[in-house]
């Protein structure tokens, strides 16, 4: 079971940088006068569209989240009311920290928000869609040992990797070489996407159960109804494939 469920995150992860790739081809056939730092907000919107999308569907399909025993509406209603709410906070909360490490308040707003939108879609949106709308299991995460899944561990390398590489991204900016990828906040983006698809690449070394009382953990959680399904990958695999 543990192989399967590394299978699957590899495979996920190839659906993701198909999606990420397809989010910048598709516009660049379909939009005319379409560039990466021209039209730099649509590229933004389009790849945290695809990213949103495909996380969404193949979380749901895998069933990777863990099983909840209420099923009425009023639970189910409840529960994505938290999830929306969560990610507009991200959004607002993003932009805060951009705003506070130096980017401008009020002369590019737009472009601000838009890259707190793209971060919330590589990074909380991740949170919800693994975990559900539980801050305290968002915590648990990074706290030590706290991953309890190949999951949670692949979460903490997404996340990190996202947030490092938009930090990263940055640094390139103030400098003098009048490149059209130093506007804000084009090398942030790119520095986010890059790094969001870098801590997506799976790592046995890394996915791996440092203890036996985590393989339990997921053992445990696996048969409780919280693994992925079997055969879900094969079915997002091949609906991404007929599109393409």
């Amino acid at each position: 079971m543990w192989d399967e469920e590394i299978r699957h995150i590899a495979s996920s992860h190839a659906i993701m940088a198909s999606g990420v790739f397809m989010a910048t081809v598709v516009p660049a056939v379909l939009v005319p006068g379409f560039s990466l730092y021209g039209t730099h907000l649509l590229w933004q919107y389009s790849v945290a569209g695809v990213v949103a999308v495909v996380n969404i569907s193949l979380f749901w399909l895998l069933g990777v989240s863990n099983p909840t025993k209420k099923h009425t509406i009023t639970y189910k209603v409840s529960r994505l009311v938290r999830s929306c709410l969560y990610l507009l906070l991200s959004c607002l909360f993003f932009h805060t920290v951009l705003v506070l490490y130096g980017a401008p308040l009020l002369e590019s707003a737009l472009e601000t928000f838009s890259l707190a939108v793209l971060l919330t879609s590589l990074t909380t949106l991740r949170f919800v869609c693994v975990l559900g709308p539980n801050v305290q299991a968002w915590i648990r995460v990074f706290s030590r040992h706290g991953a309890m899944s190949v999951w949670d561990t692949s979460l903490q390398m997404v996340v990190g990797c996202s947030v490092v590489g938009a930090w990263l991204g940055a640094f390139p900016i103030p400098l003098d070489w009048d490149r059209p990828w130093q506007v804000w906040p084009v090398s942030c983006s790119l520095g986010g996407v890059i790094g969001y698809l870098t801590g997506r690449r799976p790592r046995l070394d890394t996915l791996a159960p440092e203890t036996p009382h985590l393989q339990e953990q997921v053992m445990d959680r696996t048969e409780g109804g919280g693994g992925v399904s079997v055969g879900g990958c094969e079915r997002v695999c091949m609906c991404i494939v007929f599109f393409i």
